[in-house]
């Protein structure tokens, strides 16, 4: 029932919740071809075989949470445990599945020996800020008590990431104080994917960046892009957990990689946080950028863009991580 639910929940949110906005509703019925699609991009290479198991985390009184747990066979050297790793998906606060960041989430499990969690939240125009990043928080709470029982992770050894809007929340997820320095569950390092980082400006008034297409398809779906924090956001500028491009420096990973595509238009708000924190602390931040990427690019068919270019990134951040846990005496 919840993944029949998930694939028409925009067509079924449009038909039969009243208490939503109408600027909403009519945008998230013509949404439901576009989820369709995207969903099953997502989803299809793993009909039949999974390199992760699904489990239903039992966060909240009422409600759990939808994760994919990839863990490989082996063992590692120098720790007991495995490193672990939080990934979170995209689909611009409105929707999407972890199945999206699959692929790469399968290349971590696979070349760095780190379990990896896959994580769902609720999401807008029913769920506007905070909820996104409180299921988030809440669970990520739940996993440091439970990561070492439950899948012989460590969560002293703990990274985190995320794609467009999961992006965003994994960043945010860092205003956590057990998330930071000196908490012994600090995250030793993040690796964010075309994130979504400044939701103080509506995404109709992002800088366009040169090779930005003239004209956008999609532009009639941005006020619905925007019902994550637009009906709150006068009342949380200054927050670093809806925008992270503001937090303080000393609350962020002491590591970081952004891999950023140039066709975008998060691609000043991503840029002005690193060259913000490496004038603070050089070489904190390393920054990735593909010319010709555009906003989801890793996230398509091969066909659209071919695997040896994805890799490009990809191999960036495996290569990241890796050192990240050397660093902190584990080798796979």
């Amino acid at each position: 029932m919840w993944a029949l639910y998930s694939w028409f929940r925009p067509l079924c949110v449009a038909l039969f919740n009243s208490s939503i906005p109408w600027k909403y509703r009519w945008r998230l019925a013509l949404l439901q071809p576009i989820s369709l699609l995207t969903y099953s991009i997502g989803s299809f290479p793993y009909i039949f075989s999974r390199p992760f198991y699904v489990e239903h985390l039992p966060i909240f009184p009422k409600r759990s949470v939808r994760a994919l747990v990839f863990k490989t066979p082996g063992t590692g050297k120098g720790r007991k445990l495995r490193p672990l790793h939080i990934e979170i998906h995209g689909g611009a606060f409105i929707g999407g599945l972890p199945e999206s960041s699959a692929p790469f989430d399968e290349r971590v499990a696979v070349e760095t020996g780190a379990v990896v969690v896959s994580l769902t939240y609720r999401y807008a125009p029913e769920h506007p800020f905070p909820a996104g990043i409180d299921d988030i928080d809440a669970t990520i709470g739940w996993i440091i008590k439970n990561s070492e029982s439950r899948w012989g992770a460590d969560s002293t050894l703990m990274t985190i990431g995320g794609f467009s809007a999961g992006g965003n929340l994994a960043l945010a997820a860092t205003q956590q104080p057990e998330l930071q320095a000196p908490s012994p569950t600090a995250l030793k390092a993040s690796v964010t994917f075309y994130a979504s980082i400044d939701l103080r400006i509506p995404p109709w008034e992002k800088p366009k960046p040169a090779k930005f297409p003239k004209t956008d398809p999609l532009a009639f779906l941005l006020p619905l892009f925007d019902s994550y924090p637009g009906p709150v956001r006068a009342s949380h500028i200054e927050d670093p957990r809806m925008s992270p491009v503001i937090a303080r420096g000393e609350t962020l990973p002491p590591r970081m990689l952004m891999v950023i595509p140039a066709i975008d238009i998060l691609v000043a708000e991503q840029q002005a946080l690193a060259e913000r924190l490496n004038a603070e602390q050089p070489g904190r931040v390393e920054v990735y950028a593909e010319p010709e990427g555009f906003h989801g690019y890793l996230e398509v068919p091969d066909a659209a863009v071919t695997k040896e270019v994805k890799d490009r990134a990809f191999d960036r951040a495996i290569k990241f991580l890796i050192d990240t846990y050397g660093m902190h005496g584990w080798t796979w």
